[in-house]
Order: C-alpha cells, then structure tokens, then sequence
C-alpha cells in the first residue's frame, strides 16, 4: 500500500495534489510520502516481531536523502552504508554510530579510518585483504573494530543478474567453503573483533527459497565456527525482498519473510541484522514528470517526457517496469512509447505500453520510483539533478533542490594554458 492516489479526479500524494508541486517545484521532481515510508517501516518491524534480538539497518544506498533517512531514524532503525559519505549522511540524520553496518566491497583505508573515527557499530568484511588492512589500520589507532565476515553463499538468487550478489562468480564475500579458514586467520588479529558472519544474496527476491537455502548455509557454517572455537554473536541476514512495480505481480510479505527467519534461526542465539532498502522506500516515491510533446511513430506515437534516463536510470540499466500513470486520468488509454529527451536510444521508459491517453502539457508519474530513483541520477547531457519533495500530510517541503546546469559547470576549470 502507498499514499498516492486518486483523489476528484487527481492524482494526490496524501493530501497533496501532485500539480501543486508542479507547480511550486517543477518537473522532474522525485515525491515521497512520509506516512508510507513510516508504514512500511513499521510492517517490516512488525513482521520481525518473533525474532527478539535484532537490528534494522536501512539500506542507504537505496534512498540516501537526509529527509527520508531522518523519517527513518525516528522510526528506530540504524543504518547500512556503503561508502563513507553514506555513513555521513546517516550519522547526519542522526542515526547513532552504533546502529551504522559498513558493508561494501572496495572500501578504502582513508573510508576504513573515517569509520573507526566515527565509531560505528560492524565493519562487514568483504575479503582476507581487507580484514587485514582494517586490523592493521585499528590496531595503529589503539581500537579494536567490531567485525563480521561477509561470506557467499554460493545461491542464486533468481533476480537480475546485475543485482544477484550471492553467486560464486559475483565480486562479494568470501567463499562459503574457505570463510572457517580465513574467519580463524583474521580472528586472530589485534585491532579487530569477529563477531559474526554476513550474508546478502540479490535484490528485488520474489521467493523466499534462496534465501532460506543461504541462511541454512549461514547456519551450519555458525555451527562450525563455534566448534573450532570462535565466539558468534551476530549474524547479518542481508536485505532483498521485492516490491511489485506491476500490478497483479505477487512478493513475500515482511510477516511470511519474518516467519521464515524466525524458523530457521531459532537456535542461532545471536542478534540478527537486516538491512531492508526497496521494500521500505520503493513504493514510497514516484518521479513527477511532464508531458513535452507526443510524436507520431511508425507503429504508436512516441509520449516524450521531460523527465530522462539520467534521473531514472533502471529502465535503460535493467530493463526495469515503472507503472506510467496520468496525474489527470482521462477515462481512456493509448498504446504509446514512453520516452525521455536525452540523445539516446537507451533513453527509453517503455515501448508499446497502454497507458492513459496523454497530450503535450499533462502531467504523469513514474511509479515505485522511491529506491534507486535520484539515488543513481546523474548529469549526462548536461542535464541538472532533479529535485525532491517530501510530502506529510497537507504539506510538502523540497528536500533536495534541483541542480541546474549552470551550478554543475561551475565546479569545471579551463587550465591557463587553454585559456
């Protein structure tokens, strides 16, 4: 369930009718809603109710706006970070250092000394190396950092292949038949603590098969580590469940998720982490855009839209379905190519697609566009960054302002002998 909807015939985020940020803002702007951001958090908590010691980090990179996060925040959840400007944002929210996970593949030792500085509560350690480095980096510092061994499982998540993580032939983790090998040769070391193991298959899972055959994997190997001697104390689970962006589409709900969890970790006696990122935030956005013009085409005409592949980049990434809806429905469809206004073919939203018939001027909306939306935006054709409004209630506030061209250019030099 989402907050936008159709209300006297237009489309409103809660109280809002979306024209009045049009209006105020204008087109692109990504819109959130706080009242589904704050369900959805609370749903996925509520589904972890049989799981007693636990921790919710929100996955950053899938909305790091400091607005979202800080709705987060007060919602008591922690924070899953890839890099150190992640764990900046999160700490700025007001997320405590100690409910902030560091995970990542390719985390730098400045980004590895930053986090130490910070204090933040695991480092999610991707390999041997950088356990190494990280333990030779804290014991000059005179701390000991708080560790679990990121392994790989070896499952296939059966999700897009560029965001399946938990294969062998996937960059992250460890292999699951050397983690007990190189967990033993780190755990040894001064300047860092392991305390656990981590796990995160795929994004986007509709079945929770693979993921129940990696947490029985996760299982014998913490049973295995405790044999051989190693204190375990937590244990992180990951993120990964879906979100429908197609009506009709069916994904696991937080309570059959939570259930299985609950069941297959039973004995564990460790803190569970999760870090939930598109079914917190996915649903809880779209990106308002305009209409430019509809352009006769060979087979349906072609609806061009002010919004492009640089401020949405799954379609032309992945191939990804976002629902195209009219903010003024008009009661009829048409069968049209969606696309945006950036030189090339790539820059396309969706072919032959029936949608609601729209004319230059309307104004329409990408669904389910509240992770991995502004978050992967970029400049390309010197395009700006577009704006974000959070909406609460009857009232909205823009909480990132669209970056124009112009302030982009102005960061760029012509060395003096060019000039």
């Amino acid at each position: 369930m989402d907050h936008f909807t159709i209300k006297h015939g237009v489309m409103h985020a809660e109280d809002v009718p979306l024209p009045a940020i049009a209006d105020a803002v204008g087109t692109p702007v990504y819109v959130y809603s706080r009242a589904t951001l704050e369900r959805h958090a609370r749903v996925f908590r509520e589904g972890l109710a049989a799981v007693p010691d636990k921790l919710i980090a929100f996955a950053v990179k899938s909305n790091p706006n400091l607005a979202v996060l800080k709705v987060l925040q007060r919602e008591g959840y922690g924070a899953d970070v890839v890099s150190v400007g992640e764990m900046r944002r999160a700490l700025a929210a007001g997320i405590a250092p100690a409910m902030i996970v560091f995970s990542g593949v390719g985390k730098t030792g400045a980004e590895l000394r930053a986090a130490l500085e910070a204090g933040i509560g695991q480092f999610n350690i991707e390999s041997e190396e950088e356990g190494l480095e990280l333990a030779a980096i804290a014991a000059e510092m005179g701390l000991v950092a708080e560790c679990a061994l990121r392994i790989n499982p070896d499952v296939d998540a059966g999700t897009h292949d560029k965001i399946s993580t938990g294969k062998a032939d996937n960059k992250f983790g460890v292999p699951i038949d050397q983690a007990g090998q190189i967990f033993g040769r780190l755990a040894g070391l001064p300047g860092v603590r392991l305390r656990g193991v981590a796990v995160h298959i795929g994004s986007q899972l509709a079945d929770l098969a693979p993921l129940e055959a990696a947490f029985a994997k996760v299982g014998a190997l913490v049973t295995a580590l405790r044999g051989a001697g190693h204190v375990i104390t937590h244990v992180d689970l990951g993120g990964g469940l879906g979100v429908p962006y197609k009506a009709g589409e069916v994904f696991p709900s937080p309570a059959e998720y939570g259930a299985m969890v609950a069941r297959v970790t039973k004995d564990w006696g460790v803190i569970l982490i999760f870090e939930p990122g598109r079914v917190i935030a996915g649903n809880a956005g779209v990106l308002l855009t305009r209409v430019v013009r509809v352009k006769r085409g060979l087979n349906h005409p072609f609806v061009i839209v002010d919004a492009a592949m640089n401020d949405l980049a799954r379609p032309a990434l992945y191939g990804a379905y976002h629902d195209f809806v009219a903010v003024r429905p008009r009661g009829a469809d048409m069968v049209a190519n969606i696309v945006g206004p950036i030189c090339e073919t790539g820059d396309t939203f969706a072919m032959g697609r029936v949608c609601d018939h729209l004319e230059a001027g309307d104004l329409a909306v990408f669904r389910t566009a509240g992770a991995y939306g502004a978050t992967m935006a970029s400049s390309y054709n010197s395009r700006g960054f577009v704006a974000e409004v959070l909406v609460d209630g009857d009232k909205f506030a823009v909480v990132a302002d669209r970056i124009d061209p112009g302030a982009i250019m102005d960061a760029e030099r012509v060395p003096e002998w060019l000039a």
